[in-house]
């Protein structure tokens, strides 16, 4: 007998081309290990109430490996039947949760938007659960954006936890960096408060930002890379110009872990 999906519903709300920084990174940063995979399995888990992102997202990672297969999994049993008729070669759509019920263990796990409706101390847990369901070589991608995709932030999650934090933006709709605080993912968006490393983090971007200033007269993608370079000599960034002039910065999970965590 199959067991009951883990989990609960989202709201399900979802808009095409709400998850496309997150999914260009993806296919950028993973790649390789989908080139290297025999076969490279995907999940997007709780895709929501239209299939949107998973097709999107097996279209990105196809740019960077035409074997990629797709599975969407939604633990609302009506928005698995109605995600079939856009089901296609690659491309399927499951009913289930945490659990990720499939017969292979997926080299991505993408859960966007999924996790902002539990409590904070439960975080850990699913991170562990969707962990254990990856292959060696796989990566768990947990993060949040707004409605129209223009901020995001996520965490970054191999086999063995959590590796890296990635802050993304439209450029050109951003005042300052801390506007990102509001698309934390559920583990540090209650963590941004003094004494916290990711409240410490926002407050040197924004000062990085203003220092840099001067470049706006250059377009705001100018301003964006002098600000993370100055962020650079103060924090662990992992990332290079080349993501920086995306409207991306990436640094180490351990730089911005919660205290006591």
């Amino acid at each position: 007998m199959r067991q009951r999906p883990i989990g609960t519903a989202t709201r399900g709300t979802t808009n095409p081309n709400r998850l496309r920084r997150m999914d260009r990174w993806i296919a950028d940063a993973h790649g390789p290990a989908l080139r290297r995979a025999g076969t490279p399995v995907a999940v997007d888990l709780g895709y929501g109430a239209a299939p949107w992102t998973a097709v999107e997202l097996l279209d990105r990672l196809r740019t960077a490996e035409p074997r990629t297969v797709m599975a969407g999994i939604e633990i609302d049993p009506e928005r698995v039947a109605a995600a079939q008729p856009y089901a296609r070669e690659g491309l399927t759509f499951v009913h289930g949760g945490f659990e990720v019920p499939l017969g292979v263990r997926p080299l991505l796990i993408r859960a966007a938007n999924v996790l902002r409706q539990y409590d904070e101390d439960q975080v850990a847990e699913v991170w562990g659960r969707l962990c254990s369901r990856l292959a060696p070589d796989g990566l768990l991608v947990e993060g949040t954006c707004d409605e129209i995709g223009r901020r995001h932030v996520w965490v970054a999650l191999g086999p063995e936890g959590p590796r890296t934090v990635t802050f993304a933006t439209r450029l050109g709709s951003l005042d300052r960096p801390s506007d990102l605080a509001e698309r934390l993912p559920k583990a540090l968006i209650h963590r941004n408060v003094p004494g916290e490393p990711v409240h410490a983090f926002l407050r040197d971007f924004d000062r990085a930002w203003a220092t840099a200033s001067p470049y706006a007269s250059l377009g705001a993608r100018q301003r964006w890379i002098a600000a993370v370079r100055a962020v650079a000599g103060d924090w662990p960034v992992t990332d290079g110009v080349r993501r920086w002039r995306q409207g991306e910065i990436t640094v180490p999970w351990d730089a911005l872990r919660p205290s006591g965590r």
